[in-house]
């Protein structure tokens, strides 16, 4: 197992090692053990796992406030997707940074998201299996978002964002600045 340092604070990627041959591969897609001698000791409580049938599909930038914040740890079973998360802990290092990631079923990579960011995705390929593990329960009353298109964000989508495939919910999410009054995520506190 590898876990590689970002440019964000406290986010990881995660590297399994992964065996094949001309059947196929194999891996460990998590290890709480391996997991734990890298530091990284989370208790991991619920798996999500949604379909994306087209290219272009954007979901996201979403989140969990207060108590229900959750840490989430991404891979992408079929399919690529470009993962962005937004550091939106006041105090940190890194708030209000952007950065996206290529996930796919070739890379097998997995990204480490920790509480107090926004977590999104675009497919880049159709027929996209996402799926993630929570360290908290789902919440729908503590469910919150950003705008994907938040000008002051700037996120490089490589896609044409008026034409993304989307949610009416994904829409009409606050920018970051409208959200910052309301915003419950410390640096440090969470």
């Amino acid at each position: 197992m590898k876990v590689i340092d970002t440019k964000l604070q406290d986010v990881k990627i995660i590297e399994m090692d992964v065996f094949g041959d001309h059947r196929g591969f194999f891996t460990e897609s998590y290890s709480k053990e391996k997991f734990a001698e890298h530091g990284l000791n989370f208790d991991f409580v619920q798996d999500n796992h949604s379909l994306s049938s087209e290219a272009g599909v954007l979901r996201g930038l979403h989140f969990q406030k207060g108590e229900a914040a959750q840490t989430k740890l991404i891979r992408v079973v079929t399919g690529a997707v470009l993962d962005v998360i937004v550091d939106i802990r006041k105090g940190s290092p890194t708030y209000g940074q952007w950065e996206g990631y290529i996930l796919s079923e070739h890379n097998h990579r997995q990204l480490l998201v920790p509480k107090g960011y926004a977590h999104g995705f675009v497919t880049l390929t159709p027929n996209v299996n996402f799926m993630y593990k929570c360290d908290n329960y789902y919440n729908a009353p503590a469910d919150g978002g950003l705008a994907f298109d938040d000008p002051n964000l700037a996120i490089d989508w490589p896609i044409d964002i008026q034409k993304a495939i989307t949610s009416e919910k994904d829409k009409n999410h606050p920018t970051l600045k409208e959200f910052e009054s309301e915003n419950p995520f410390i640096y440090g506190e969470i």
